[in-house]
């Protein structure tokens, strides 16, 4: 009976998580802070300045302007918790013209094959496994971006993204969601700046959810609440970022790239370096090292919090990350060591992404 309990509460509890963010506006729609691309994750998500590939859609749509070739394909698979939760993500860029590029990126993050025993007991009051059914919670996001050089400025690039979100938990209940994403890039030298604001406006989810009678009974006989439909609020947040590129030795067959971001959010207090009641700061640091642009070597730091050690004193802790990437013409393949929270909490999780530059054949 125990392990059934413990079934029975996991399915309960994927409903009510749901409805909880429902009311509460802090860490709505968390799942695309997680990041794309096995580069960026290895240099700990510090990467809005240096981004200019197919993942620029996501990063930072103005940093598109950097995919060179006729169409460039990006694609990621990732488990977390050991295999309970996939995250998936595809993308494809195109220039449309010397000063413009298209992209488009899918992400998908989901837990699948959840059972749900809340019809377990049947109206007899017997155990009838039979009646055990299975579902899955998936977060789906949708990301159309543009980016343009602005030659008035100078050396300023500009994007946008268009992002339509889906999130579904079986039958019970789901939610559409729509936001913006701005961000522009200044290049100076070996210099990159770059100034992203996601969810300009707000994104703005609308739950709805459908449960039977039956399913009712069951939330009101174990105590847990039903949920409810409403709206789910993601506030906007901005992130600065700025990166230098060295190259080394006399015929630079070395290089190395630095890049430092700044996460700011305005949805309350977080457990972050510099937070008020409103604003919250977490700093991102990125390395990147390379071999005639062949071998590549990252780390980083981030998630930068306060906890308590055992006994009880406060302590700083933060999340380091390992990657490794290979490119042979064409095709580039990226590995990080990551995960999506405290390395105190979350386990780390290997990651492999691969990007491919499609070129037209001349005639």
């Amino acid at each position: 009976m125990n392990r059934l309990k413990i079934i029975l509460l996991s399915t309960l509890a994927a409903v009510s998580a749901n409805t909880l963010q429902a009311q509460a506006p802090k860490y709505s729609n968390e799942f695309l802070a997680i990041g794309v691309g096995a580069r960026a994750l290895g240099m700990s998500n510090a990467f809005v300045a240096s981004a200019d590939d197919v993942t620029s859609g996501y990063w930072n749509p103005a940093g598109l302007l950097g995919v060179k070739s006729n169409l460039q394909v990006g694609l990621m698979h990732a488990e977390y918790f050991q295999g309970i939760a996939k995250y998936d993500y595809g993308g494809i860029a195109a220039p449309i013209d010397s000063s413009s590029v298209f992209g488009f990126n899918v992400i998908r993050f989901g837990v699948d094959d959840i059972p749900n025993t809340t019809q377990l007991i049947d109206a007899g009051g017997n155990l009838d496994y039979d009646r055990i059914t299975s579902f899955s919670a998936q977060d789906w996001a949708f990301i159309f971006s543009y980016a343009r050089k602005l030659p008035v400025l100078g050396g300023l690039d500009a994007g946008g993204s268009f992002k339509i979100i889906r999130r579904t938990v079986g039958d019970f209940g789901g939610a559409w969601g729509f936001g913006l994403d701005a961000g522009t890039r200044y290049n100076h030298k070996d210099w990159r700046f770059a100034a992203v604001v996601r969810d300009v406006t707000s994104t703005f989810n609308a739950w709805s959810f459908t449960i039977d009678e039956a399913t009712q009974a069951v939330f009101l006989q174990t105590g847990n609440e039903i949920p409810e439909n409403g709206l789910e609020l993601t506030l906007p947040r901005l992130i600065l970022g700025g990166a230098r590129k060295w190259d080394i030795g006399k015929n630079k067959k070395f290089s190395l790239n630095a890049e430092l971001d700044m996460i700011n959010t305005f949805d309350g207090k977080r457990n972050t370096v510099l937070k008020t009641g409103v604003w919250s700061m977490e700093p991102a640091l990125g390395l990147e090292a390379g071999y005639k642009n062949i071998i590549y070597l990252r780390g980083g730091f981030g998630n930068i919090q306060k906890s308590s050690d055992i006994d009880g004193s406060d302590i700083t802790t933060l999340q380091p990350n390992l990657g490794v990437g290979l490119r042979l013409k064409q095709l580039s393949i990226d590995y990080a060591l990551t995960d999506i929270g405290d390395a105190s909490v979350a386990l780390y999780s290997n990651i492999f992404s691969l990007k491919i530059d499609i070129n037209k054949t001349p005639k």
